[in-house]
């Protein structure tokens, strides 16, 4: 089979032999991958840690064609499926300590993250598949972990009490997380302030639902003509230290901060005045995917017509490169997609 995998930091596309499921995974077999923006960060090696040998792609949708032993419990041969719950905690999870009681598997001590989907044949633990409905397409398979991820971050509203009707910014909302943050949040009835780079992609947050689209430049005295101290909560899901600072700047006082997005450790750290947060009393966290039951849920609004990936690149395996130089300079709107694993 033919599956894409980064040696020495340098991106191949190999053939490699067809795997086998082991205990309580199974055998998916792959019909199209997403690119992520954390693929880039891990092909260009901008993050510290990461190794520069491993597979890559962490988002797909396929047909489940083997299992292992133990598997039958939660999938069926033949089950269309979407896998990889952000790349981060969706490839193992112990299931009984306080982390995945409390629904943070990728907290488990444990936890094994999905790397590999950029291949024609993957095997992924069982407890992590969802199964699809035939009105979600194969082009939908960003929800894995962009559509999660911004989905897991807009629940944080819920859960800090920032009540829908209020005003929130999202940062960088013409990306591949921001474009699903809009819609989920418009769904859950939030006023929507998208700021992002650019005429055209001002038009497109515009097109996915935004009350309002914006410059960085311009943000700041947007959002001071229409809220009355500053928004309620701030979802960064650039890709800059820029554009943390640009959402603290933005929250109004008692508001939420949400860091999605992670920057190069090049870009070096967000600063924090401690005099500002004596003023604003910000509460400050981090929002990283979501979980089994997430998913569902996400698949389930995908459905239903309320959350649809904006696909701006279809591609084969083979133009994986490519796509990745594009991503980088910024050379499509939305998302990118595999659909040819074997050409």
């Amino acid at each position: 089979m033919k599956a894409a995998m980064l040696r020495s930091g340098s991106l191949e596309i190999l053939d490699l032999p067809t795997p086998e499921p082991g205990f309580e995974e199974a055998r998916v077999r792959m019909r199209s991958a997403g690119v992520c923006h954390s693929d880039l960060h891990i092909v260009r090696g901008d993050w510290a840690g990461v190794p520069d040998t491993m597979p890559v792609g962490h988002e797909g949708i396929g047909v489940v064609e083997a299992l292992g032993p133990g598997a039958e419990r939660y999938i069926d041969i033949g089950d269309r499926v979407i896998l990889g719950l952000g790349g981060s905690g969706g490839g193992y999870w112990c299931g009984a300590c306080e982390h995945c009681l409390s629904g943070e598997p990728r907290l488990c001590a444990q936890s094994r993250g999905i790397m590999g989907t950029f291949a024609e044949e993957f095997c992924v633990y069982a407890r992590s598949l969802v199964r699809l409905p035939d009105d979600v397409g194969d082009e939908e398979a960003p929800l894995a972990c962009g559509g999660l991820t911004a989905y897991g971050a807009v629940k944080k509203l819920f859960k800090h009490q920032v009540r829908p009707g209020t005003t929130i910014a999202i940062v960088g909302a013409a990306g591949g997380l921001g474009h699903y943050a809009i819609q989920i949040a418009k769904a859950f009835g939030y006023t929507v302030i998208g700021v992002d780079v650019g005429e055209e992609k001002l038009k497109f947050v515009e097109s996915m639902g935004a009350d309002f689209a914006v410059t960085p430049d311009d943000a700041p005295a947007l959002v001071a003509e229409k809220t009355e101290r500053g928004v309620s909560a701030s979802l960064v899901f650039a890709a800059r230290v820029v554009g943390f600072q640009l959402g603290l700047q933005l929250l109004g006082p008692g508001g939420l901060f949400v860091a999605v997005g992670i920057p190069p450790t090049s870009d070096g750290p967000i600063t924090l005045q401690p005099f500002e947060f004596f003023v604003k009393s910000p509460t400050v966290i981090y929002s990283a995917v979501g979980n089994v039951q997430d998913m569902r849920e996400v698949v389930d609004l995908a459905a239903a017509g309320k959350l649809k990936s904006h696909i701006g690149r279809v591609a084969k395996l083979s133009e994986l490169p490519a796509v990745f130089d594009e991503l980088e300079a910024s050379r499509y709107v939305g998302r990118a997609v595999i659909t040819d694993l074997g050409g």
